[in-house]
């Protein structure tokens, strides 16, 4: 990606992280895509000349449970709006003694446990396979942790984000067996979202603010949602603090680590891939396929021609 390109800064959390001071221009807007309605309408708004696309990820009001979120929905939106990076902010259990409920941690790895959740744009006659060993963006995480740092809040700089299904937490087995594999944090919600993000091209890291030590931990209660709550309204402040000092620097980079995912993704031979395919992904693979998004030339009509009158 060029120095001239704009960059559009996508941030996927809960409720109200749009509510940051400095941001203007705020409008609603809903998006209609093949994959069906997305979490809820979005939020735009331009924060020191910075275009930003804001999503409550389980919907206002936290309408949805981490399988009912349409992460197609959500991150073919993104993608047709014009979002270029995505910071993603999600709620975590701790596997780690180090890590404690209130700090942050910018991932850098991810072990999927869930089983029940579309992950691809792809299939319907148009197969591809993005490289995914490293899932975020380096440009992104290195932003978010200096942000972090900067602006007051406890962080750590790496670490494996065990991806489960839900909504029940885990048995203490699975959590003792999660930090066996050297699991650092526990969640719901964000192996989709970063799958989808490779997949669209969009530039995609993850802040995991730790609400609690999972079960695992013998001195400490095992998780309810009221501890949550507590910890989560206390690290609404600081992730609003992070996103507003993380914009400015994430559209200085001028360029999207995820640009080009595709070019050699695709194994469908050229002569076999569906126009119908790329018309549904358009956003997302029309730049490969420029000729299967022109219109299909109309059919004359075999009957005879009507006579003059």
């Amino acid at each position: 990606m060029s120095k001239s390109t704009s960059i559009k800064v996508g941030v996927i959390g809960g409720s109200g992280l749009y509510e940051i001071e400095g941001i203007r221009k705020l409008k609603e807007v809903k998006v209609k895509t093949p994959f069906g309605s997305p979490s809820d309408a979005f939020i735009t708004g331009e924060l020191n000349g910075v275009s930003c696309v804001f999503l409550p990820r389980h919907g206002r009001g936290h309408r949805l449970l981490p399988t009912e979120i349409p992460f197609r929905a959500n991150l073919w939106a993104m993608k047709s709006l014009g979002v270029t990076h995505i910071v993603s902010l999600s709620a975590v259990g701790s596997l780690r003694e180090e890590i404690v409920p209130g700090h942050f941690v910018v991932v850098d790895q991810f072990f999927d446990r869930t089983r029940q959740r579309p992950s691809t744009f792809f299939g319907e006659g148009l197969v591809a396979h993005v490289v995914f060993a490293d899932p975020f963006c380096p440009d992104l995480r290195r932003i978010l942790v200096e942000s972090a740092q900067k602006v007051g809040v406890t962080v750590h700089d790496g670490g494996t984000y065990v991806c489960m299904e839900g909504p029940a937490f885990s048995t203490r087995a699975e959590s003792n067996f999660y930090r066996s594999i050297n699991g650092a944090v526990i969640g719901m919600t964000n192996l989709q979202e970063a799958k989808l993000a490779r997949e669209a091209e969009i530039a995609y890291a993850t802040i995991a603010m730790s609400t609690d030590y999972d079960c695992w931990h013998p001195h400490h209660d095992d998780v309810t949602v009221d501890a949550v709550l507590k910890v989560m309204a206390a690290n609404v402040g600081n992730a609003k603090a992070v996103v507003k000092e993380a914009i400015p620097k994430i559209a200085a980079l001028g360029r999207n680590s995820a640009d080009g995912a595709l070019r050699s993704a695709v194994l469908t031979q050229r002569a076999a891939v569906p126009a119908a395919a790329v018309r549904k992904l358009a956003p997302i693979v029309g730049k490969y396929f420029p000729e299967l998004l022109k219109p299909s030339p109309r059919k004359k009509s075999a009957g005879k021609k009507r006579p003059a009158r």
